[in-house]
């Protein structure tokens, strides 16, 4: 592991002139150094690489990739500038069990597909898995677009790569405390998790670490409370910030068996959108239904329903 690391410099030896500054850093300045490193290691197995033309069908993307979508009009207007000009920098590729990983230049490998294009240049080189999953973090974390649940699914593949937290760290040029922030979606409840994978942008890791905390140190009842109060963030109405406060809240006054003051909630889909959600307490049952989520014709079948249930109740007593 030594070896495969050594050509990776410490942030700490890169110079104020190697770091190119964006308009907007999203990022802070031990990070932008990493990225430097990175790029100015990607150059170096670059200039060391054999060029060779390999089948696209053959080259998949780096497996510690976050990034699951590109933005197609993005897309389709380098398919468009390749068609013309052609591709004037070839992808760099580590080989593997299956064909090629790719190291640096997935979205002209995505172009070149939407191009219909069979075969593709490329620079064919050795890269440790270390080095496979710093390069993922750091070719997207730049990106104002990637949310930090994003984010912490790359840093959490990454983690398997660094037995040490200290040396994984340094490699991505964060401080050890965001390190773990992003590292504690990963001990969020499952019902969390699921909604996040949809709608990533739910919870922060700053917000992420403290929920986990607060679900922690009041254990089943934490949990609880999480359950029943994330469905107000998900909706809109408790602010992420406020999130973990609540459950220790909650938790503390006992309330979990009977959430939020003797009520319930439990909300209900349209495939992946929030459709709406059902209130139970001491008043009675309220069903609630986003805006523009039913057609007429559902809406008419619901009051059809609701009518049809209590005319029958009627003449049952």
């Amino acid at each position: 592991m030594a070896q495969q690391t050594a050509d990776l410099r410490s942030t700490a030896d890169i110079k104020p002139n190697e770091v190119a500054k964006p308009a907007k850093p999203r990022t802070g300045p031990g990070m932008m150094g990493a990225l430097a490193v990175a790029e100015a290691r990607i150059q170096e197995l670059e200039a060391k690489a054999g060029q060779v033309t390999v089948p696209i069908a053959q080259c998949v993307p780096n497996p510690w990739q976050p990034r699951k979508s590109f933005d197609p009009l993005k897309l389709s207007e380098l398919a468009e500038s390749v068609r013309v000009a052609g591709l004037l920098q070839p992808i760099l590729v580590r080989r593997s069990a299956a064909g090629y990983e790719i190291i640096a230049g997935e979205r002209r490998w995505r172009a070149c597909q939407m191009l219909g294009w069979v075969e593709i240049p490329a620079l064919v080189s050795d890269c440790s898995d270390e080095e496979m999953a710093v390069f993922a973090l750091l070719e997207n974390v730049d990106r104002e677009d990637l949310s930090d649940y994003e984010i912490s699914i790359s840093v959490r593949r990454a983690a398997s790569e660094f037995p040490e937290k200290k040396k994984m760290a340094t490699a991505l040029g964060m401080s050890r405390s965001a390190l773990y922030q992003y590292l504690a979606y990963e001990k969020l409840p499952d019902f969390i998790q699921r909604d996040l994978e949809s709608k990533p942008r739910l919870l922060g890791s700053t917000a992420a670490e403290a929920v986990v905390s607060a679900i922690r140190s009041h254990g089943e009842k934490g949990h609880a409370a999480a359950r029943s109060l994330w469905t107000l963030v998900v909706g809109g109405s408790l602010d992420q910030s406020k999130f973990a406060a609540a459950i220790k809240s909650q938790a503390t006054r006992g309330e979990t068996s009977s959430p939020l003051n003797g009520r319930s909630i439990d909300k209900f889909f349209a495939g992946k959108e929030h459709a709406g959600s059902i209130t139970k307490d001491g008043s009675g049952l309220t069903v609630k239904f986003k805006s523009g989520v039913l057609t007429e014709a559902q809406e008419t079948q619901i009051r059809q329903l609701i009518g049809d249930m209590f005319s029958m109740q009627g003449k049952l007593q």
